[in-house]
């Protein structure tokens, strides 16, 4: 038997046309010499969408939807939605204690085109980093989110990583202890944030992040990257479902053309008019100045935690 690869995401319904896209396309190139099984983490799903996502199994893949409403339940009310993040986005951090069979697994967004081969990434060497990703190219770019990275977490904003590619190692993740961190973190504090389950794990993991590749992560941003695209993500507020300028958007359109779900995505496309790209762009640019409101804020992990070498949360490096 082909040596298994574990491959999460995380939907709700709004978002599961999407997640169509990325699965085809990522199963479209991946290697079959590796049995792939897939989870998608959710807290209740329409059996139609469902269905219509059952439809990329096929001999070496399999598909499983995971409801962890009883997990999200107990800290629901402590989860933030922030702009366009959703509760959704912090599922992520309860793998390692829901499948305490796995040492090791990617954590993908939905909002990506996969066109290279995932066991590449699966099989990088981790060693005893708790994860491997790759650098924020937003926040490297910007000064608002440097600032925020340096002032706010104590976080390198050079290394400060994109939490929609994850190579995870579910082992470090359980020895240190990650998602107990996070839980008392929410519990303990209020920490106004901008990107809530990213900040957590840049903070928590910090010393122990292995820097992928930008070619694993490549946001549509003119950067330099290294190697070929292998997985683009569409991880800034312009997506290409919404907006026809975005840089790589053709990547998206390849595979969306051949989904299920494509009548579904050119509706929404057709429905996101002027008033909603006012809305989007708005918002963009409040979250800049939500950035600086937050660095000039006394409650940030750096003032009330303190950084790695003193910090009472933060990973100390091996």
């Amino acid at each position: 038997m082909n040596k298994e690869i574990p491959i999460f995401f995380s939907t709700d319904d709004n978002y599961i046309p999407y997640l169509d896209v990325a699965i085809s396309s990522l199963l479209e190139n991946a290697s079959r010499e590796y049995e792939y099984r897939i989870m998608i983490l959710n807290t209740g799903l329409s059996a139609d969408n469902v269905n219509k996502i059952l439809q990329n199994e096929r001999e070496g893949v399999s598909i499983d939807f995971v409801d962890i409403s009883d997990e999200v339940e107990r800290i629901r009310a402590r989860l933030k939605d922030v702009y366009h993040f959703s509760v959704v986005t912090y599922y992520r951090l309860f793998i390692a204690s829901l499948f305490p069979k796995y040492d090791k697994v990617l954590y993908l967004d939905c909002d990506i085109v996969v066109l290279g081969d995932v066991s590449e990434l699966f099989n990088i060497d981790l060693g005893q980093n708790i994860l491997g990703a790759a650098p924020e190219g937003f926040v490297r770019s910007t000064r608002e989110f440097r600032l925020y990275a340096e002032k706010a977490l104590g976080v390198d904003p050079d290394g400060y990583v994109n939490a929609g590619v994850l190579l995870m190692n579910l082992a470090e993740f359980r020895k240190n202890r990650i998602e107990q961190k996070f839980i008392e973190l929410i519990s303990e504090y209020d920490f106004d944030l901008l990107d809530p389950d990213q900040a957590y794990l840049n903070y928590l993991c910090l010393g122990k992040i292995h820097v992928l590749p930008s070619s694993w992560n490549k946001e549509p941003m003119p950067h330099v990257m290294e190697g070929k695209k292998n997985i683009v993500h569409f991880a800034l507020y312009k997506k290409p479902w919404q907006y026809d300028d975005v840089l790589y958007g053709e990547y998206f359109w390849e595979y969306a053309e051949r989904s299920p779900f494509y009548y579904e995505i050119c509706r929404r496309r057709s429905a996101f008019g002027e008033a909603e790209r006012a809305k989007k762009e708005a918002c963009a640019r409040e979250i800049l100045e939500h950035a600086l409101r937050i660095v000039n804020s006394d409650e940030t992990f750096l003032k009330r935690l303190g950084q790695e070498s003193g910090g009472r949360y933060a990973t100390k490096r091996a």
